[in-house]
């Protein structure tokens, strides 16, 4: 690290650098207290005194105790939640409320929600965050009539996916905040996006000197997890570059990790969902990711996987201590600190890397380009694509059947790679008896960036592999890309898996609700690494446009078929009969399996709604009168 003392010197840059906006207090966030930075030596991996019950690998065939005894609390949470939700969200003249009422003693026959947003870079995250916002009860008029307000507090699970993981890393390691505190427009607001993260953030000094300064303190974070002999690759670089955008926290949050969500009070009281950060494994010897890779979630205490190529979890608090055949040996230490939380939303996100290597193309000043390629100096080259889990947690664990256990170190990669965008992996697994899925699409899978249920059909495809990669889990039919197109599946929200009968076996229904221009053009580049507070906020809008049909403007009854999607198993389980809101609300949202698969036009959307040019926008109850063409978005074949 001589080279960054030499800059440092000539430059009297210190060593910290302040996050955007000023704060630096790593206890707090809008007066209410945060995650816990609980790791011993911020981002380098440290030897602790082990529990008396030492660490051990756990088999995926049940859920784990954490997670069963956090579900008994959650319940009862999401139960009061539930039925102020549908307070304001009207199932036609049906009494949800004395419903839920009958069936609260038994918590396996009330509805359990899950939501799954994509990954896409900054798009993602913007798209995904009106989602979320229009879903949360703390937003602004979101429990008035036309809204979703209240469908967040009312899930049990939530994950997301490179774009989208950062997006929960924002929400989470901020202590469950609010998007409007993200986007904020006061100082000390946590999404500035308008400095590159290959610039870092603004500080109020010269650029130059913040990004020099900004490059110092990523080589000496990852120099120091190198130096304590764990192998490093350039996703431990690009993880503590998001962290300074998603966190607030002064050096992006060094000692905050991902296994501390679990020891909030809030998150123990089970006052909001529980988060998964999805990631995949790339086979040994592969280059590519295929269909048959492995995919990790990273939950609040446990890392690791339900397929069968592993088919195990450890405790992620103890990740990167050195398991071997599914225990730790009583001669190893355990090691804290290494699931730092900007490591693990980056793992989800190694698709990212390849930017940090195009530095020299920027128009940054020579010096802070001399700067970073000291900050990569020693990186492993060959492992630009990769996030290195070094030691392996599962070696030698499951032997015969595992493709990874004689690897000492274990590659992680984008979540996106495999093809499923939308992280519906630990969403549909038998074990968590997910009802209901809301998948917010914001992939790129057209020449202009838009979906077109690419994610959904990759989903599909890997849970027909039953006695393989599928490992029995069921989803439901979805049909080809064109298709999705043709029928105008990626235009408006619509319903998957309405009948279970016809299901292969235990599905949640899923709502896809994919990205579409109501009233900005959100369907900005995957790789644009930058963008103002009005495009940002914009984006947002669309985003909660989307979700909630321009507060059901596009069709007044969407709240109300949203309910009946929530409630739709549990009428099923409890011999129910649907109330006529709903078979209509089906009849209008349910793919009822016909498909037109001939190649479309080029799929390039023009605005739904009349609201605004992309430059000035509405607010969502002022939203003006719809065009012909969204009416079209309504008629189903």
């Amino acid at each position: 690290m001589k080279t960054f003392a030499l800059i440092s010197i000539a430059l009297g840059l210190s060593s910290a650098i302040a996050v955007p906006g000023g704060f630096n207090d790593d206890s707090t966030f809008a007066g209410v207290q945060r995650a816990l930075p609980n790791a011993p030596d911020g981002y380098v991996p440290t030897s602790v005194s082990c529990p008396a019950s030492r660490p051990t690998v756990r088999s995926a065939a049940d859920l784990s105790s954490n997670e069963t005894s956090w579900l008994k609390v959650r319940r009862s949470k999401s139960l009061s939640a539930m039925k102020d939700f549908f307070d304001h969200v009207k199932v036609g003249d049906y009494d949800v409320g004395a419903y839920l009422d009958k069936h609260s003693s038994n918590s396996s026959n009330l509805p359990n929600i899950g939501i799954a947003v994509s990954g896409g870079g900054w798009r993602a995250l913007m798209n995904g965050a009106g989602a979320i916002k229009a879903f949360d009860s703390r937003t602004s008029n979101a429990t008035t009539t036309g809204h979703l307000g209240g469908l967040l507090q009312s899930a049990t699970y939530i994950a997301g996916l490179s774009g989208g993981s950062w997006l929960l890393g924002s929400i989470y390691i901020n202590n469950f905040t609010t998007i409007d505190k993200l986007q904020t427009h006061e100082d000390g607001s946590i999404w500035q996006f308008g400095n590159s993260i290959l610039e870092g953030p603004d500080t109020g000094g010269i650029q130059l000197l913040d990004s020099a300064s900004y490059y110092k303190e990523l080589g000496e974070a990852v120099e120091g997890k190198k130096k304590a002999g764990f192998d490093t690759s350039i996703t431990d670089i690009w993880g503590r570059a998001l962290s300074y955008q998603m966190f607030n926290a002064s050096n992006g949050g060094l000692s905050y990790t991902w296994s501390s969500i679990a020891d909030t009070s809030e998150f123990k009281d089970g006052d909001y969902p529980m988060p998964f950060v999805v990631a995949d494994g790339r086979n040994p010897g592969e280059l590519l990711v295929g269909s048959n890779s492995t995919v990790y979630e990273f939950n609040p205490w446990e890392f690791g996987t339900f397929d069968p190529t592993i088919f195990g979890f450890i405790p992620l608090e103890y990740l990167g201590s050195k398991f071997e055949g599914g225990s730790l040996p009583s001669n190893e230490s355990c090691i804290r600190g290494f699931d730092s939380a900007g490591f693990v939303i980056g793992s989800s996100s190694t698709l990212f890397n390849q930017f940090l290597l195009q530095i020299n193309t920027t128009s940054l000043p020579s010096l802070v380009k001399d700067v970073f390629t000291s900050v990569l100096y020693g990186v492993d080259k060959a492992q630009n694509d990769i996030a290195s889990y070094d030691p392996n947690p599962f070696y030698k664990y499951n032997p015969d059947s595992s493709p990874y256990a004689a690897q000492k170190i274990l590659d992680v990669v984008d979540g996106g790679e495999d093809g499923q965008n939308v992280p519906l992996h630990p969403l549909i697994q038998p074990e968590r008896h997910v009802d209901v899925i809301f998948a917010v699409d914001s992939s790129a899978d057209t020449d202009y960036y838009w979906p077109n249920g690419t994610s959904l059909v990759a989903t599909y495809e890997r849970s027909l592999n039953s006695s393989g990669i599928g490992n029995g889990t069921a989803f439901p039919a979805v049909p080809d890309q064109n298709t999705f197109v043709n029928l105008g599946l990626s235009t408006r929200p619509s319903f998957f898996g309405c009948n279970s009968s016809n299901q292969t076996g235990p599905s949640p229904l899923v709502v896809y609700i994919p990205n579409a221009p109501y009233s900005y053009q959100s369907n900005i580049s995957t790789f644009q690494l930058s963008t103002d507070n009005t495009e940002r906020d914009n984006i947002i809008l669309n985003g909660y446009e989307v979700a909630t049909m321009a507060n059901s403007t596009l069709d007044g009854n969407w709240t109300s078929c949203v309910g009946c999607a929530i409630l739709s198993r549990s009428f099923e389980r409890t011999g129910t009969t649907l109330p006529d809101i709903c078979n209509q609300c089906f009849d209008r949202y349910c793919w009822n399996g016909t498909v037109n698969s001939t190649t479309p036009n080029n799929y390039d959307p023009t605005y739904y709604l009349t609201a605004s040019s992309m430059g000035t926008m509405n607010l969502p109850t002022m939203l003006s009168a719809v065009v012909v063409s969204a009416l079209a978005m309504l008629t189903l074949v």
